[in-house]
């Protein structure tokens, strides 16, 4: 026992240092945290083929191809769709692009549709801009936006790649997203309104005259982007499915205009960091997985609520593609279900439903609490630093305020409704 628990100290590091390298000291983290994420997985990799259990090993480097192929193929092909919108934003024009970055996040991912709508919100808004802007388009586009496919979010296409069929998540999950994303919607543009009544009359009659110009480019990726989609289903044979995604982004790169990767300030760094970083969980996290598994029942997790809280604490804090694979892989041991059997996954679905709804759930909605909850929320207030001065951007604590007042209410009333007891 004392030597699994030591095992898992390379993953308790790495999510440590992820949750605050950046903030202590984000000059050093940028430069180092390759050789960080790297050198806490050779430390597991080599453990794991000396000691026998490679196979555990290849399952999860199969888990992460997986993974990152879907992650970088959707990043390519969304930063090769130009979308600009000129002229001053109204609350209605904000509502409907928030609306449909909540549609689109399920076909883009999260990562995608941020990276696509990021910019034009914030320069629409720049005559106007305060701190919850970027805050409601962290909660609605980077987060719960994206729970009605595997597609939307990191956690749900981790469970698709452990058997939790496609439409499972579309099925089980839409009433969460429509009333979360309702709530949060109506909620947003009461207070967009509110601040929008306070610019001076003279503004409001030129926004008026002028309106708004959308302007768009690259609709051709819109293919490749069906593609992508319609390769998720392949299963056999083995990296068929990964191949076509690749094959396809690299495709969708080239004949993508050089002006509108320019225009979308379209790079590689973003996705570089979270393949880099992602390596890394994908390896640590195994021996606390084997050691989850085999000790679950003495973690006292019973009801659907403890899970729903549990996976929701560790996503906020943590990430939530790692704190959804800890908790599935808790509730199907207490069941006598193993995570990495497909068949096993089936079985539970239908004894346990209610669980995997709520780390679902828990896992995608929660990593709107904190700027490390999900990937693409640092990546949306990084780009947002950019643009305007510091003071209006909130920090981790006073992002925190927000989610707290805002979204912790709201998740109570939840659980009050669907997983207590």
């Amino acid at each position: 026992m004392f030597s699994r628990i030591i095992l898992i100290l390379p993953f308790i590091l790495l999510l440590g240092a992820i949750a605050i390298a950046p903030f202590a000291n984000k000059k050093w983290w940028d430069k180092n945290y390759p050789f960080v994420s790297v050198i806490l997985a050779l430390i597991i990799i080599i453990y794991y083929f000396l000691s026998g259990q490679s196979l555990k090993l290849i399952i999860s480097l199969e888990d992460y191809f997986s993974f990152i192929v879907l992650l970088f193929s959707l990043y390519v092909i969304s930063g090769g769709i130009f979308l600009r919108i000129s002229g001053k934003a109204t609350p209605l024009s904000n509502l409907l692009l928030l609306a449909f970055g909540a549609l689109i996040a399920n076909i883009f991912g999260t990562t995608g549709a941020a990276m696509l709508l990021v910019r034009p919100f914030l320069s629409s808004n720049e005559y106007r801009f305060r701190p919850y802007h970027l805050v409601f388009f962290i909660f609605i586009v980077c987060n719960t936006g994206g729970s009605l496919s595997p597609v939307g979010d990191p956690p749900l296409f981790l469970g698709y790649l452990k058997g939790i069929p496609f439409f499972w998540v579309t099925q089980n999950l839409f009433i969460f997203w429509l009333i979360t994303n309702a709530y949060l919607l109506s909620l947003f543009y009461f207070i967009d309104r509110n601040n929008f009544s306070k610019i001076k009359q003279n503004l409001k009659e030129e926004i008026g005259k002028k309106g708004e110009n959308v302007r768009y480019g690259g609709l051709l990726n819109l293919i490749p982007l069906g593609i992508i989609i319609g390769a998720v289903f392949i299963t056999t044979p083995v990296f068929l499915r990964e191949g076509i995604m690749l094959l396809t982004a690299i495709v969708s790169y080239k004949i993508t205009p050089k002006n509108i990767h320019e225009s979308n300030k379209f790079n590689f760094k973003p996705i570089k960091e979270v393949a880099i970083l992602f390596f890394g969980i994908f390896v640590t996290i195994i021996p606390a997985l084997q050691l989850l598994s085999e000790y679950s029942k003495s973690f006292g997790l019973s009801d659907a609520g403890d899970f729903f809280w549990g996976c929701g604490f560790l996503t906020s804090f943590l990430d939530n593609a790692p704190a959804y694979l800890n908790f599935l892989t808790v509730v199907m041991a207490n069941n006598g279900y193993d995570i990495n059997v497909h068949t096993d996954m089936v079985k539970f679905l239908l004894q346990g439903n209610v669980y995997a709804v709520a780390i679902s759930v828990s896992s995608v909605f929660f990593g709107a609490m904190t700027y490390i909850g999900n990937g693409p929320n640092f990546m949306v207030k990084s780009i947002t630093e950019h643009k305007f001065p510091k003071g209006k951007i909130p920090g981790f604590p006073g992002y925190l305020g927000y989610s707290l007042t805002i979204l912790l209410p709201f998740y109570f009333l939840l659980w009050l409704l669907f997983f207590r007891g």
